[in-house]
């Protein structure tokens, strides 16, 4: 794949997180993340006349970057849906399942959907544009008690009620409209030397909110037990430790939570076995793509 094929988003980690689904010719596979199509052209690259593709991405943007081939299909649908939309298309079980998780970046470099720090935009942050709930419907119309819960659980900020505190008592005055305001209302939490990577944890706790992105990545990982074939390859890279937390758990014992029971004698059963070891970015990826240098890979397989 040449340089310029990457345009609208440069894959991540793309022949480890491929090589980890060890591609049989004929095989079924799924692209739970679409987006620009990096990691869905490699799996058909490696595909027989035989083998399948299905992709989801729930982003409208994402069909410009369909795939003409007969092997392959795309699905504009969030990936909560996979099992749903695989029945439908007939499939029950799958050789491997693929997710490349977080924002895309054409959707960063697109001012007008506000995910990025570095424009001012409208509050937004949908990845299914379609969808109901905003940004700005998080900002303007969430209680207290909400928003100071979003920050401290997808932002990870210790200050999560100051922020909270303020933003409710600006509102009272003016709605929060875009970015630039957001940022205006926050100012004082944004001290020079920090402001990036602060801004970075708020957004990031917005754009979880806004997505579900926790509760939808559960339901996806759970359904995947459900249609991978035994000895079936689950390869997920994720982007921040929240998402890198529930992979891992779940690829250890099949649980987001707590432990599997033992039997009478101390010993358990977990759904799946992973594979090496967590893979990251070399330092030559993440000087080509800076947006690789957060990237984790874990790769298991179905029992």
């Amino acid at each position: 794949m040449n340089s310029e094929d990457y345009g609208y988003h440069r894959p991540v980690l793309l022949k480890e997180s491929v090589d980890g689904l060890n591609i049989k010719p004929d095989g079924i596979y799924v692209d739970v993340t679409f987006g620009g199509g990096g990691h869905s052209r490699e799996i058909l690259s490696r595909l027989g006349e035989n083998g399948k593709l299905f992709s989801f991405d729930q982003d409208e943007d994402a069909l410009q970057n369909a795939i003409d081939d007969p092997r392959f299909t795309l699905v504009n649908q969030n990936f909560r849906y996979l099992k749903r939309y695989l029945r439908f298309y007939g499939v029950k079980e799958v050789d491997g399942i693929l997710g490349d998780l977080g924002v895309s970046s054409h959707q960063f470099d697109v001012a007008e959907r506000g995910f990025s720090t570095r424009f001012d935009a409208e509050l937004d942050m949908r990845m299914n544009q379609a969808g109901e709930l905003s940004a700005y419907n998080v900002i303007n119309d969430y209680d207290e008690a909400d928003l100071r819960q979003m920050f401290y659980m997808y932002g990870e900020l210790n200050n999560a009620g100051a922020l909270a505190n303020t933003i409710v008592t600006a509102r009272k005055n003016a709605e929060i409209k875009n970015t630039d305001q957001l940022k205006l209302v926050l100012s004082r939490f944004l001290p020079a030397h920090k402001s990036a990577k602060i801004l970075a944890q708020i957004y990031q706790a917005i754009r979880i909110e806004v997505n579900q992105e926790m509760d939808v990545l559960k339901e996806m990982l759970e359904q995947s037990l459900e249609v991978l074939k035994p000895d079936g390859r689950l390869s997920i890279i994720s982007y921040h430790s929240l998402e890198d937390r529930l992979v891992k758990r779940f690829m250890k014992n099949g649980m987001f939570e707590g432990e599997p029971e033992k039997d009478m004698f101390g010993r358990f059963e977990v759904p799946m076995k992973q594979l090496g070891k967590l893979i990251i970015p070399t330092d030559e990826e993440i000087a080509l793509n800076n947006r690789a240098r957060s990237a984790k890979l874990r790769i298991a397989e179905k029992k």
